[in-house]
């Protein structure tokens, strides 16, 4: 479901917003850009992304494949006039500083408010976008097709909870429905902080503040230091992407709040090999205490192309929660026995990618060349489908 979001650029921080920026801001957003006709045909076609790059036709995804608008291709310098007018001073700093900026962009499709979430980037001396269509409705679990098991996640007051996976893999859709979930059952404060804001909650029981990074707080370590005292009791902290970031919500929820993130990770198991990453060794044996402590459970999931009439993507989810195994394994630096300690915990709710694809499939929303195309084991993938158990119990 995202692009990882740019640092700040060199220099002090720009001051936080005033009234009159605010005003601006919402002065821009209330009238169309150019730009914004492509945007009303990614909704229309009911695609994914839009992608623009000189010398081509816009082309946007759908059903996971790229098709050509039926537009000219587009010249540098008109690309430049469609573009420029989408950031913000900030962003133009990043983009002049870097040569990219990410930030949220909406516009009208039919009466309906539509967000984008947009990466504006220089290829060849060029600019270039691609942009993410937000939905406007929050989907709950049934409606992602995800498995069960995630809803217990929800339930946990204190601790970390972390979405796996690539870039566009579903990680913000399902981590919004997790909020939203909580949203509809709770009173709580939930808070947070986004680079930039993607989905937008509608309150029902818990009251909810979303605060965008270079917009509503300078960056996110002031904006981690204004959380601790604004009395949350949830947290979204964006994506573990430096040492400080997994720090700083670590010690949120080693101090009594329930704290969400995602990070670029290709599995459950290997997340704690990425995050260990983030550290020298030094640290590597405090951090392993910390993550056994205070994990709750690491999500890893990936989005396939669906055979069901009405839903074009669904994901696959590995799930590993930190029960007294799994918790030992990462004390103890025997990483490589994950694996197995998830497949023996499918009666706690824990999955891997062979028992996800295999549901999958007998769920009839994805088929077999798309299943064996991404299983990581294809031949356990094999033994799955004809109903034979390759979990090995006496690994642990």
């Amino acid at each position: 479901m995202s692009h990882s979001p740019s640092p700040a650029p060199s220099g002090p921080p720009a001051a936080a917003p005033s009234i009159e920026d605010l005003i601006k801001k919402m002065s821009v957003e209330t009238h169309d850009l150019e730009v914004d006709k492509f945007f009303r045909a990614l909704v229309k076609f009911e695609g994914s992304d839009l992608h623009m790059k000189v010398g081509r036709p816009p082309m946007i995804r759908v059903r996971n494949e790229l098709r050509p608008l039926n537009h000219p291709n587009i010249e540098r310098i008109e690309m430049a006039k469609l573009l420029v007018p989408m950031m913000n001073d900030r962003n133009r700093r990043i983009y002049d500083d870097e040569g990219g900026a990410d930030f949220s962009h909406s516009c009208d499709v039919d009466g309906v408010r539509w967000r984008f979430r947009v990466n504006l980037l220089q290829q060849n001396g060029c600019m270039g976008m691609v942009a993410r269509r937000i939905s406007n409705k929050i989907p709950n679990f049934e409606g992602l097709y995800l498995p069960a098991s995630i809803e217990q996640l929800c339930f946990y007051d204190q601790g970390m909870v972390l979405l796996a996976g690539v870039t566009g893999s579903g990680k913000s859709t399902t981590i919004a429905s997790m909020l939203d979930f909580i949203n509809r059952r709770e009173r709580v404060h939930i808070l947070t902080l986004e680079d930039p804001i993607e989905f937008i909650f509608s309150e029902d029981k818990a009251l909810i503040n979303q605060r965008e990074v270079g917009f509503d707080v300078k960056d996110f370590k002031i904006g981690m230091k204004h959380a601790v005292r604004e009395d949350p009791d949830i947290m979204l902290v964006g994506e573990m992407r430096d040492e400080e970031t997994f720090m700083t919500a670590i010690h949120a929820a080693e101090t009594g709040h329930l704290v969400f993130g995602t990070i670029h990770a290709s599995s459950a198991p290997s997340t704690i090999g990425r995050i260990l990453d983030l550290f020298p060794e030094a640290m590597h044996k405090a951090i392993r205490s910390a993550i056994a402590f205070n994990m709750k459970g690491i999500v890893a999931q990936k989005l396939l192309k669906s055979i069901k009439p009405g839903v074009p993507r669904v994901p696959t989810c590995e799930i590993m929660l930190f029960n007294a195994i799994i918790k030992k394994i990462v004390l103890e630096s025997q990483d490589n026995k994950l694996a197995d300690a998830i497949r023996i915990g499918a009666a706690d709710g824990m999955q891997d990618f062979t028992m996800s694809l295999k549901q999958l499939i007998d769920d009839n929303l994805i088929d077999r060349p798309t299943a064996f195309e991404v299983a990581p084991n294809p031949d356990a993938l094999k033994m799955a489908l004809k109903g034979i158990n390759v979990s090995q119990p006496g690994i642990i």
